[in-house]
């Protein structure tokens, strides 16, 4: 065969597999079943980024009804306002579900290093935590690092105060010393735990969060403390010194009180009975204005169906969606969803849970059948000019949980930056001056686009 024969050839060839090559990768990148949907999506994100409604409202929240801690004032405050809210935006069925939930006051609480040179400690007492005597208590500290290390140490726990001074690795590998550092002391003989705080070192935030004592545990004061403070009780004792702290809090439970979670929904216009549950928690720790935890976890869920609502747009099925109270020291709503919508549980066909901020870089994260997550995949080709197109495992919440694990329905996150969430969560500093309406608005219109794809296709996502 004549060279120029042969290298012609070798071109027409490269050329064939080169068109073969994109016409079989064209549908991964733009799946030809979502084409009816492209229209409204695109509409979804222009609403949704064309304006700063979604910070606006988080503003609102916040700045009026502060933090919402279950069975506080501020929190019944804020379900009434957020049933009037969601009415005026056109949700349908919109109610307030009752729940009793536990009700744990803080009062006053104050902490010191006494020996060497006074020193006062910035310090959150844990929620769920008993108070000091009368007066309070002081004691020397014993610091450690690890369970492992205080079990150890047991002989030199009995009558102190210990130190757990973990670094922060990640939320669910540090909480541990959080809710279970004061049962793990108590049962040595501690009078006192204090926790360094759970999250990255911040500007000397200590980090609340519920502490768990377990049954046949005589319960003892546990508080948080900065990892500054941390770290300095740490140096002192390590080169041979002894450090005293007082501390004094004055938390105590009272008996349950009435609660809700607030419901709203976009009914679906041919299978109003299956439902896209969307939803985050509406209260909050008692420090700060729990902007990030979770206030903007309900708003942009929220924000989904009220863009639904305000450019007519009316899926096949229902989009509900919940702000849950009573997560941070209960799970109370959660719970309560559950058993009452238990005999529809098989209804819920997807759920979505934003309970990790909106901070940048976020994702999606989704968890379900091979065959849901090939679907969820293509639908997140949509989200590309929002940056989201890549869906991460890792889809779920803790409020969803109930309900979508007894309808056995996939389950998605809405995932903020963990650097950036864990800085903030459950400190005096998570306030709104820290959300961008960028993040608030891009959030709001991925979950818009996500939800309304799932509540409008013929079929329901596989199980």
């Amino acid at each position: 065969m004549p060279p120029v024969v042969r290298t012609v050839l070798v071109l027409a060839c490269a050329c064939a597999l080169l068109a073969t090559s994109v016409h079989t990768q064209a549908p991964a990148s733009r799946p030809v079943w979502l084409e009816p949907y492209r229209e409204v999506a695109a509409r979804l994100v222009q609403a949704a980024t064309g304006d700063q409604f979604a910070w606006r409202r988080l503003a609102e929240l916040t700045d009026t009804f502060g933090h919402r801690l279950g069975g506080s004032e501020n929190l019944d405050r804020a379900v009434v306002w957020a049933v009037e809210a969601m009415r005026r935006d056109g949700l349908e069925n919109v109610r307030a579900e009752e729940v009793m939930v536990p009700r744990w006051v803080r009062g006053r609480e104050s902490a010191e290093i006494t020996v060497p040179p006074k020193h006062s400690i910035a310090m959150l007492g844990l929620g769920g935590s008993i108070a000091t005597p009368p007066g309070g208590l002081e004691a020397e500290v014993v610091v450690v690092n690890a369970f492992e290390e205080l079990r150890s140490r047991a002989a030199d726990i009995r009558g102190r105060i210990v130190l757990f001074n973990a670094p922060f690795t990640t939320y669910s590998d540090t909480v541990a010393y959080r809710t279970g550092g004061a049962r793990a002391a108590s049962q040595l003989g501690a009078v006192a735990a204090l926790i360094r705080g759970v999250g990255p070192t911040g500007l000397r935030t200590p980090h609340t969060g519920s502490v768990q004592y377990g049954q046949g545990i005589s319960p003892i004061p546990a508080a948080s403390i900065s990892a500054e403070d941390a770290d300095r009780i740490a140096r002192l004792t390590s080169r041979g010194g002894r450090v005293r702290v007082r501390l004094t809090m004055e938390a105590r439970a009272d008996p349950d009180v009435l609660s809700a979670n607030v419901v709203g929904e976009l009914r679906g216009r041919e299978r109003p009975e299956e439902i896209v549950l969307l939803g985050g928690h509406f209260d909050s720790w008692d420090v700060g204005t729990g902007a990030s935890d979770d206030a903007v976890g309900c708003i942009i869920t929220w924000e989904a169906a009220r863009l639904m609502a305000r450019l007519g747009i009316r899926p096949r099925r229902t989009v509900r969606i919940v702000l849950f109270t009573n997560e941070e020291n209960g799970l109370r709503g959660a719970t309560a969803y559950a058993a009452k919508h238990a005999a529809h549980a098989g209804n819920h066909v997807f759920a979505l849970e934003a309970d990790s901020g909106v901070f940048e870089p976020a994702s999606l994260g989704f968890s379900g059948s091979a065959a849901a997550r090939n679907i969820v995949r293509d639908i997140g080709t949509l989200l590309a000019p929002l940056g989201l197109s890549e869906i991460v495992a890792g889809g779920g919440g803790a409020d969803i949980g109930p309900i979508a694990q007894a309808g056995n329905a996939p389950m998605m996150a809405y995932l903020g930056n963990p650097g950036r969430y864990f800085a903030i969560h459950h400190t005096p500093a998570d306030t709104i001056e820290r959300i961008a309406p960028e993040e608030v608005s891009k959030a709001a219109a991925a979950i818009a686009v996500m939800a309304y794809v799932i509540a409008e296709m013929p079929e329901r996502l596989p199980r």
